[in-house]
């Protein structure tokens, strides 16, 4: 069996974060995904999730490959439901077309570098960086969102339980 080349590693590190992200909402009743905690800027797990898959759709299938696609960013802070399937369709998907949108970037491309369009890059000024490190963003942001979601849905299953 062959080594997978960077560009598959990092495809699959992505997929792996945002299958554990809708995992953890497995099993969450309504109220427990919509739950917030009192806090300034305090986000259910819900929102949490939608927008990592938001900043995961940017940045794979626009951002990365270049190619153009919009974002409602706010709607993603915005979003509530009633269990995880949407969700759960949606990471689904995403992967599938994660790995159509990417096929043809090989680890040469890695050191390209660009600019994003400012609607795709979130927060802050958009600026200049390679794929790789396009890449490494978004494995940050999920990575970090896996960890707000971990937390959020220990308070929420303590907070709004049935």
């Amino acid at each position: 069996m062959g080594t997978r080349s960077e560009v598959a590693t990092l495809i699959a590190s992505v997929d792996e974060r945002l299958e554990r992200i809708v995992a953890l909402l497995d099993g969450m009743t309504e109220a427990q995904l919509n739950w917030r905690p009192d806090l300034d800027g305090g986000n259910s797990a819900y929102v949490l999730a939608t927008h990592t898959l938001g900043n995961a759709r940017a940045w794979m299938l626009g951002i990365i490959p270049e190619k153009p696609l919009r974002r409602d960013r706010p709607a993603e802070f915005a979003a509530s439901g009633a269990d995880a399937t949407t969700l759960r369709d949606q990471q689904r998907a995403l992967s599938q077309e994660m790995a159509t949108a990417l096929a043809s970037i090989t680890t040469a491309d890695l050191d390209r570098r660009l600019t994003p369009a400012q609607e795709l890059w979130g927060e802050g000024t958009a600026r200049e960086l390679s794929l790789r490190e396009a890449f490494l963003h978004v494995i940050e942001h999920a990575s970090l969102h896996l960890g707000h979601i971990q937390l959020t849905r220990d308070l929420a299953l303590s907070a709004a339980s049935p």
